[in-house]
């Protein structure tokens, strides 16, 4: 017989928390300690949607995501977690920059950069204060008009060099361009402007492990393997989900699954208003991106001091979005894995290459075209890193690629998105529960404060506002509280 995974699951739960990003967990966990119950449901074998890992022979485990986010992980993790978790969170060493236009080290903090502008970059001490409060000024609740590149016009015209400095590493962090709302970028820039970028030590398999330790502690209760089909909607509001061939009741419903996901496919665009389903349906998903993961030798080590923590790394003349997404790869975040990353396993040095990506490129792809598109990109990112770390094939012993398709194909997300959607999907997202009660969505939708740090925090927003509506079934505003959590930038 096949395995129940939801033997023991009770009838009926306060909240039904769908999917296990960063922003599901917090949110399960938040509301929990709230007294409520709460069924955290996971289609995968896992949890930690794209915060995650995965094992390979000799030693190797590999981090699927963002190798830093901005200090204030520290105080939500604190908060909404465990001092343990918070304590785990550490600085990394140095983030470098190798491209035609510049070569430098910094360790991405206010004061570094402001330096680095003053100095390298010979810009106007006053212009790069005024920049910085500007940025720091910025959240998601601001007009949205003002774009990226407008902004840099502002105070940078005609230096695609600073532009370049300033908006490659977002261009990562949260997939922003030049053409988004200056907010999606300023809100993120800030939050790593404030005390550097930081990671945790251990992995990303002791995280989760932690968090799921403290999700037990709160009463959570936990069921991977998962799949939920249907989320049943009555003229009050959601009534029930349906999993795995089961019907449970809940009061109500915190999607952590992709915003269009949730509206067309969770639900149905029968339930909502025609004026709400064509701004859904305006959403853009975010851009996926390709990884090559790279495990040395037993005791082949890597020097920090010569590589540092990440490496942005671009061949391009100049920087430009469709050069990031192009199949022609010009530019190669790398992020460097060295054993202090994990300390309590196996000494190891990985490098894990990154490129941001299209999913149309891969997803239309024959099956063997496709594997030999996968060996190309390996073979491609071995020679591009050489220069870096020189004779580099003789000393890896594995070597593997994922793309869009792989994203997909284990976190269910719609076209593999890596930063859930554009910015316009965070006004969608918060008028959810007005079209139907006790409905709510929470994960990456572009400028709450993008990130590892934005999925946290929107999962905690949204746990209160599910809270409130279980104590009173009313509508109390929660604006000052989400402005709150927003401001914790540092």
């Amino acid at each position: 017989m096949p395995r129940d995974f939801l033997q023991g699951a009770r009838d009926y739960y306060d909240v039904a928390v769908i999917g296990s990003g960063l922003a599901g967990l917090t949110a399960a966990n938040v509301l929990a300690r709230q007294g409520r119950s709460v069924l955290l449901l996971e289609q995968h074998y896992k949890l930690g949607g794209m915060a995650t890992w995965f094992k390979r022979p000799g030693g190797h485990i590999f981090d699927i995501s963002l190798h830093g986010f901005p200090y204030g992980m520290v105080k939500s993790c604190r908060r909404y977690w465990s001092r343990e978790i918070a304590d785990s969170i550490v600085q990394l060493d140095g983030v470098r920059f190798d491209n035609p236009m510049f070569s430098l080290w910094t360790s991405f903090t206010r004061d570094d950069f402001t330096k680095q502008l003053v100095e390298k970059f010979k810009v106007d001490p006053a212009t790069v204060d005024a920049f910085f409060d500007k940025a720091r000024g910025m959240n998601f609740y601001d007009d949205q008009q003002t774009t990226t590149r407008e902004l840099f016009d502002e105070f940078f015209p005609g230096r695609e060099d600073v532009i370049r400095l300033l908006m490659e590493p977002i261009t990562y962090a949260n997939g922003s361009t030049l053409e988004d709302p200056a907010i999606s970028y300023g809100i993120v820039f800030s939050n790593f402007m404030s005390k550097g970028v930081f990671t945790f030590q251990g992995g990303t398999d002791k995280l989760v492990k932690q968090m799921e330790d403290e999700l037990k502690k709160s009463g959570v209760d936990i069921r991977i393997r998962c799949d939920v089909e249907k989320i049943n909607v009555g003229r009050d509001g959601v009534e029930s989900i349906e999993v795995n061939g089961r019907t449970i009741r809940c009061g109500a419903v915190v999607s952590n699954a992709n915003l269009r996901q949730t509206v067309f496919k969770l639900i149905g665009e029968e339930k909502f208003d025609r004026g709400f389903i064509d701004d859904a349906r305006a959403v853009r998903l975010n851009n996926s991106s390709t990884q090559v993961y790279m495990g040395l030798k037993e005791d082949d080590r890597l020097d920090v001091s010569e590589l540092g923590d990440l490496l942005f790394s671009s061949t391009a003349p100049t920087f430009e979005t469709e050069a990031l997404l192009s199949r022609d790869i010009t530019s190669r975040t790398y992020s460097f894995y060295y054993p202090k990353t994990r300390p309590e396993g196996r000494p190891r040095c990985l490098v894990v290459s990154s490129t941001n990506a299209r999913y149309e490129d891969w997803a239309g792809l024959p099956e063997d075209e496709y594997q030999a598109s996968k060996q190309d990109l390996c073979e491609t990112t071995l020679e591009a890193l050489d220069k870096y770390v020189p004779n580099i094939r003789e000393r890896v012993v594995h070597v593997e690629a994922s793309t869009p398709r792989t994203f997909q194909h284990y976190t269910a997300h719609l076209a593999g998105a890596s930063f859930g959607t554009k910015f316009e999907g965070l006004a969608v997202s918060r008028a959810l529960p007005e079209q139907i009660s006790g409905l709510y969505h929470a994960g990456s939708v572009g400028i709450i404060m993008s990130g590892w740090l934005g999925a946290m925090n929107y999962g905690v927003i949204v746990a209160n506002e599910v809270d409130n509506l279980l104590m009173s079934r009313g509508s109390r505003s929660t604006s000052g509280f989400e402005e709150s959590v927003a401001g914790e930038k540092s």
